[in-house]
């Protein structure tokens, strides 16, 4: 393997997406309206029209928005970090009690405020993406 490629997670409202993650740095590199045989065959989907919108950071860290027009899903707001599958995506952030204020004056749901690793290593809090998928917050203080 040679690297992590990107993080894909689905959206029930892609602006509303956009925007939260552009809280962190991300910026949109490509968006596109995708639909045809290639997407149906690795998706095990048919007649799918979706809309992607990559994003990277500068060190090219990058996600993978996806919003199915076609197959659209409601968001789950109750997920559990219990549940099977990826369970999070954890990005580093210089100022997490700056970002927090910031995120939290905005709304976003957060799990708990942040607080110190028993390490003492890193302050960390979790909140949900417009749709409920997990964020993981991380300053690295050592």
């Amino acid at each position: 393997m040679l690297n992590i490629r990107h993080t894909g997670i689905v959206t029930s409202d892609i602006e509303k997406s956009i925007s939260f993650y552009e809280n962190f740095g991300f910026k949109i590199q490509k968006d596109m309206l995708e639909s045809g045989a290639y997407i149906d065959n690795f998706s095990a989907l048919s007649d799918v029209t979706v809309r992607t919108v990559k994003m990277s950071l500068e060190n090219g860290d990058m996600i993978e928005l996806l919003y199915y027009h076609s197959h659209p899903e409601k968001p789950d707001m109750e997920r559990k970090i219990t549940q099977i599958g990826c369970s999070h995506i954890a990005l580093t952030v210089p100022d997490l009690d700056q970002l927090y204020k910031k995120l939290s004056e905005n709304e976003v749901i957060f799990n708990s405020p942040p607080q110190y690793s028993p390490d003492g290593y890193a302050k960390v809090t979790f909140c949900k993406d417009p749709d409920g998928s997990l964020v993981e917050l991380v300053e690295i203080l050592q």
